[in-house]
């Protein structure tokens, strides 16, 4: 048996560019891809943090050194220009896979800077009522 896992996340990237008429779907800084270990037409989900959208869609590139996250496409009704958005790409892996398997995470700041890169996120704690 197979498990999805998440293989790499963006956080909270900023949208930068929308193109209703062009040509692909979600350009991304290739400096950014090679990072998180994304690639060219990989497909994507992409979480809006600021409106809430979800849809998927898949990655092409952009300029590197650039910062730019340009949503085009049908997708482009989707998110705004500084939209904060999050972008997911997953993996299937077998069991043994699955048990040794570490996603990579990179998180951004308001400028499209990268802050950190890890490989888990914390678990979560209740609050305190």
């Amino acid at each position: 048996m197979n498990k999805t896992l998440l293989k790499s996340k963006l956080h909270r990237i900023n949208v930068t560019q929308v193109e209703l008429d062009y040509e692909g779907s979600c350009a991304v800084d290739k400096d950014f891809l090679k990072l998180a270990g994304m690639q060219e037409y990989e497909k994507v989900d992409v979480y809006n943090v600021t409106n809430g959208e979800r849809f998927s869609t898949y990655l092409i590139l952009a300029e590197a050194g650039s910062k730019t996250l340009s949503v085009n496409g049908a997708a482009a009704h989707k998110v705004s220009i500084d939209d904060v958005v999050i972008i997911c790409t997953y993996g299937s892996y077998d069991e043994s896979e699955a048990k040794t398997h570490i996603p990579t995470l990179v998180y951004f700041d308001k400028s499209n800077n990268v802050t950190k890169v890890k490989n888990a996120i914390p678990e979560q704690k209740l609050k305190s009522v």
